[in-house]
């Protein structure tokens, strides 16, 4: 599974047998004849979305293979029932017995199993798994890959993380009983039981994004019915994480950004994290831009060997991240954190709709030319944008997916 898949995962943890989450790429005991297959998808995931960047033949491929996972337009509504090629592709290798292993595996102990990816699902349908199946779906829209060959049959449940999503469902021919709209699970430690995390971080956030206090003396009563008085002064300076995606495509994008703020993440005045998940030679690559841009402890790297410690050390990074540069991915309904995205540009049909639901809620803005980030930054901090933007997202999003999925999982188990 890809960084998306296991970070929607991450905050279900804390109900799974044994605090453990299950990658049913890379399992113990896992079939070779599996695992290679798992390997040969994500690895051409990643090669194409690399390749896009090539002029005319890289960007002619990957709109060839996006094909595949094409979402169409809502509108005129209609039944979009039907299954698609692709998902008569995925079915006829699940028919030969991809995935028959694991699913033998986990029917030794039939409880509820929650997928944050359709195949796994897929799986546990075709291969009669005794328990429940649950399916999180972690993008504001979904392709009718997402659904099984026979919707109005299946029997596999589905959390999903707005309305767009819940009422694409419907269309596809899912079953209204079997959609819940619970918000997407974001991570617990960021939230707090009562909101009492969020609320604390925001009002911190709303300084660094407001130093003029433009947005704070127009909407007063807002914050202060949401967040109650806001503290005197910032704990942190203004501070960026750039999110590099699983493929490693965003890289120029990230070493453009880092050279238009140099003087400022000098000078400390900005704090500028690249998140670069498990990919070494990217955490080897921007401890190189550092060095070369004396740039010392102004830019942090996150970088661990393991997506659960890295997981672990994204999320503590985010309490005092005040902007949110990513492609838009899973990571679009963080801005429910109250973190305005900058959007770079999308990687597929998936992100194109992710990027229209965010700028719906007004919870994000796509990047100008990154070159230039010095100008344009600026220029938003000092009319009030971000600090319009955090609030809007925290506001307008779900925050308590997780929550909300764990307590129905309970009930219909129960």
């Amino acid at each position: 599974m890809g960084y998306g898949h296991q970070r929607t995962a991450y905050p279900l943890r804390g109900m799974a047998f044994g605090s453990e989450v299950l990658n049913a790429n890379n399992y113990p005991g896992i079939p070779k004849k599996d695992k290679n297959f798992w390997r040969a998808t994500k690895s051409s995931y990643e090669f194409v979305s690399r390749f896009r960047r090539i002029p005319i033949v890289g960007v002619f491929l990957f709109l060839f293979l996006d094909r595949f996972q094409k979402i169409l337009g809502y509108y005129p509504k209609r039944d979009l029932s039907r299954a698609n090629f692709s998902g008569r592709l995925i079915f006829a290798s699940i028919k030969r017995g991809w995935g028959m292993h694991l699913i033998e595996k986990l029917a030794r102990q039939p409880i509820p199993l929650v997928t944050t990816f359709f195949t796994p699902a897929f799986m546990a349908e075709e291969f009669h798994y005794p328990g429940d199946i649950y399916c999180v779906i972690c993008d504001a829209d979904i392709s009718r890959a997402w659904v099984s060959l026979d919707p109005k049959k299946t029997r596999i449940k589905y959390f999903v993380p707005n309305g767009w999503t819940r009422d694409r469902l419907r269309l596809y021919g899912i079953n209204p009983e079997h959609i819940t709209l619970t918000g997407y699970p974001l991570p617990k430690e960021n939230i707090g039981r009562d909101l009492e995390i969020i609320k604390k971080d925001l009002g911190y956030r709303l300084i660094n994004l407001d130093p003029r206090g433009k947005y704070q003396k127009l909407y007063a009563p807002l914050i202060k019915n949401y967040l109650g008085d806001l503290p005197k002064i910032a704990s942190h300076p203004l501070t960026i994480l750039f999110s590099i995606g699983g493929a490693g495509a965003q890289k120029d994008i990230a070493l453009s950004i880092i050279t238009s703020l140099q003087e400022k993440i000098r000078s400390r005045s900005i704090r500028f994290i690249v998140s670069v998940g498990t990919r070494s030679e990217l955490a080897a690559y921007f401890n190189g831009i550092s060095k070369k841009l004396s740039l010392g402890g102004g830019l942090r790297i996150i970088y661990e060997k393991t997506t659960k410690e890295y997981f672990t050390k994204f999320n503590e990074a985010l309490r005092t991240t005040d902007l949110l540069m990513t492609k838009p991915s899973e990571l679009s309904f963080y801005a429910g954190l109250g973190i305005p995205i900058i959007i770079e540009p999308p990687i597929g049909s998936q992100e194109d709709f992710n990027r229209r639901w965010l700028l719906h809620t007004g919870a994000g803005i796509d990047q100008e030319n990154p070159k230039y980030t010095d100008e344009w930054l600026d220029d938003l901090i000092a009319a009030g944008d971000f600090a319009e933007m955090a609030m809007q997202g925290f506001i307008e999003i779900e925050k308590m997916g997780a929550y909300n999925i764990e307590k129905a999982i309970l009930q219909n188990t129960l």
